[in-house]
């Protein structure tokens, strides 16, 4: 049994991601500041309905014991405050960390640029000192398929460059690669970076896509389209993404000169964004009403993953199609939408 640090553990990946490696035996902690730059109420949704964590257990800086795994513990507190995770390897002595604490949304980069720096570049450093300070076996951390920019060569591989970011979101996870590398190279501990492909599912975020296209066609609201609809996405399912993530986790990393390594995370077959609008439609019975409007900063017009590596080395690829994946959504907005109106209040 391994001791597992997970940040960002109230977010969407991070929050199944401590329910599997809690059911899978593992001794975790999560962490999360639980801030408000999307709807708190889905945080502690995630916490209470995925992980047994309830509101009124949460203290800041202080630990409390999941309800439903005895092994699963989870922490108020930000991995921008130096002393805190200091604090908290000194007592704990992980085994592995996986990182998937961030800033996130390409947009509010624009918006709100230094949230990226305080979380993205400053928590990222944090973590990196604490784990080449406290012999980490393996950090693993999130970075992003916005690092390609606008690249036109398809798929993306993890050999193209990326030296070309259209926002500052994606600058910010390029940056926790070079940063990665450096330190990777100059205290000799395991790196891997997962560069994920747009993640969906039931907990979605709600800035996102998936959740906001949803959820604007079931109440009959005007959805924007960018760039006309004329944009293509490699979208990937939450359960395809953790997978990926547990395969990583429980791999013992090889001792290269400078072991670090990154790999895409995605589903490699984009859809073109008309025909997702067009399969929520299908699911929900109502039509979409779009208001086609011109490319934003940021945005980028086809991400595709090429997961070779991914396959070699884990003997692993997400598979979940685009169908499936949002008819599992669908069913979980339905309950959730049915929670936020009546037992969510009393978490």
């Amino acid at each position: 049994m391994k001791k597992i640090l997970v940040t960002g553990a109230a977010g969407f990946i991070g929050s199944f991601l401590t329910k599997v490696l809690a059911e899978r035996g593992e001794k975790v902690i999560g962490i999360d500041n639980l801030n408000d730059y999307y709807d708190v109420e889905l945080k502690y949704g995630r916490l209470h309905e995925l992980n047994g964590i309830c509101r009124t257990d949460i203290k800041d800086g202080i630990l409390c014991t999941s309800r439903q795994q005895p092994n699963y513990q989870f922490l108020k507190g930000d991995i921008s405050d130096a002393q805190l995770l200091t604090q908290l390897f000194d007592q704990e002595k992980f085994d592995i960390v996986c990182n998937l604490a961030a800033q996130a949304g390409v947009r509010y980069s624009i918006i709100n640029p230094h949230a990226y720096a305080e979380s993205n570049l400053i928590g990222f450093l944090n973590i990196l000192e604490a784990c080449r300070h406290h012999a980490i076996e393996h950090l693993v951390y999130a970075s992003s398929s916005s690092v390609y920019g606008m690249s036109e060569k398809v798929p993306f591989c993890e050999t193209d460059r990326t030296d070309s970011p259209v926002s500052l979101y994606a600058a910010t996870k390029k940056s926790n690669e070079l940063m990665a590398h450096a330190y990777s190279n100059l205290y000799h501990f395991p790196v891997t970076g997962l560069r994920f492909f747009t993640v969906y599912g039931p907990w979605g975020r709600p800035d996102m896509a998936p959740f906001m296209f949803m959820q604007s066609i079931v109440n009959g609201n005007p959805i924007k389209v960018f760039n006309h609809g004329k944009m293509r996405r490699d979208f990937t399912y939450i359960d395809d993404i953790v997978e990926a993530v547990v395969h990583v986790i429980e791999e013992k990393p090889s001792l290269e000169k400078i072991p670090f390594r990154i790999y895409n995370v995605g589903h490699s077959k984009p859809v073109e964004l008309m025909d997702f609008i067009h399969t929520i439609e299908t699911l929900t019975g109502k039509k979409a009403i779009c208001n086609y409007m011109k490319m934003q900063a940021g945005d980028v017009i086809c991400t595709y993953a090429n997961t070779a590596r991914l396959e070699q080395d884990f003997n692993y690829k997400p598979l979940t199609d685009i169908n499936s994946g949002l008819e599992e959504m669908y069913k979980w907005y339905k309950q959730w939408t049915n929670i936020t109106s009546s037992k969510l209040t009393s978490l």
